[in-house]
């Protein structure tokens, strides 16, 4: 996916490597140390003891009032594209299916426009990131966001690490519940969630790398440093923001990332989310600390000063390989974490 490091105990206090493999520092001053150097690498998401997670919810599409199959079906409309990295046809064309999707919707739609050099040859790479308002009259504001952008190649395919990368799991999971939550946000807002307005962010170039050392979250970058700067093209506070990436996993499970539960100002946020999903019975958000991710949510915290949680399941082994497909991910998957993120946004509180 991105420049990720994953932990199961605390950060190193100074700033971890920027390799392409994911750390995971298991723990012990001399572990520790040496993942922290980048001596300790895996080259594959984190498994999971079995003794440390909760089993599967029995939940079933028809006991789930948040519709999972609508939104499966625009994952696969959005695979259907084929590969969309930043500047690419493909992305165009996302972009376009967004912007009519929302506009019917009644959604305020902005185009955050912003470029940089191409990695391999420095020509201009138009990148952009769309935004979708909703009550964009509230000064208090929740932000809910997702990458849309895939690598651009599935570098971690032993077959053919140059083939096509879809990214259906990483880069159309987000998308596409937030596609089928923008079906219910008017009447949302309007009956239950009556302080805050949200906007829901597509970032571009999460991960538009060709190398190990690539420089990755742009976009999230871009929309942080903006926000900070008051350039963005609309006014309000973030109270909140939900990052949502790798939500899709047929296979889900969902511990609490370990920078939001480790940051003070992000703690009450990933308790709150976690205590909806145990209301409601959705035992995949695992109440445990998970791997430590360097995500977009890392640029709007210390950029944008936005308290933003991680909701991911890192634990997939398609990650950044071809078979990142739709027959990956499920429907019910994101009927339960679409379900979660409702009830909860419903309910959302809080003043700073």
């Amino acid at each position: 996916m991105r420049r990720k490091s994953a932990a199961n105990t605390t950060p190193p206090t100074r700033p971890l490597p920027k390799p392409f493999w994911k750390l995971v520092l298991l723990g012990g001053g001399v572990v520790a140390a040496l993942a922290a150097a980048g001596l300790l690498i895996w080259p594959q998401p984190v498994k999971w003891s079995e003794d440390a997670e909760a089993a599967s919810s029995r939940l079933t599409l028809e006991d789930i009032p948040f519709d999972g199959g609508r939104a499966y079906e625009y994952l696969k409309t959005i695979c259907a594209l084929g590969r969309r990295p930043s500047g690419s046809e493909g992305m165009a064309a996302q972009q376009d299916l967004l912007e009519r999707h929302f506009n019917t919707l009644g959604g305020t739609v902005h185009q955050q426009w912003f470029q940089i050099p191409h990695p391999q040859t420095a020509a201009p790479v138009p990148m952009m990131n769309l935004i979708v308002q909703w009550a964009p009259e509230r000064s208090e504001r929740i932000l809910l966001c997702c990458h849309y952008d895939t690598l651009p190649y599935p570098m971690l395919d032993k077959r053919n690490p140059r083939g096509e990368f879809v990214g259906a799991n990483d880069g159309a999971s987000g998308v596409a519940l937030l596609m089928e939550l923008g079906n219910e946000i008017g009447t949302i807002l309007e009956r239950h969630q009556r302080h805050f307005g949200v906007d829901f962010v597509f970032f571009d170039g999460e991960e538009f790398i060709f190398s190990e050392d690539g420089r990755y979250f742009l976009g999230s970058e871009y929309f942080s440093r903006a926000y900070a700067g008051g350039k963005l093209p609309y006014r309000g506070r973030y109270r909140w923001g939900v990052l949502l990436d790798m939500i899709g996993d047929a296979d889900l499970r969902i511990p609490q990332e370990g920078y939001s539960v480790g940051w003070p100002e992000t703690r009450p946020l990933v308790n709150d989310i976690w205590s909806t999903a145990r209301r409601l019975g959705v035992r995949e958000f695992v109440p445990r600390r998970g791997p430590y991710v360097r995500d977009d949510h890392t640029m709007l915290r210390n950029l944008g000063k936005i308290p933003t949680c991680d909701v991911i399941d890192f634990d997939y082994p398609p990650w950044h390989t071809m078979d990142d497909r739709p027959d990956q991910c499920s429907a019910l998957s994101l009927a339960k974490v679409g379900w979660v993120i409702r009830e909860w946004l419903k309910a959302a509180e809080g003043g700073r």
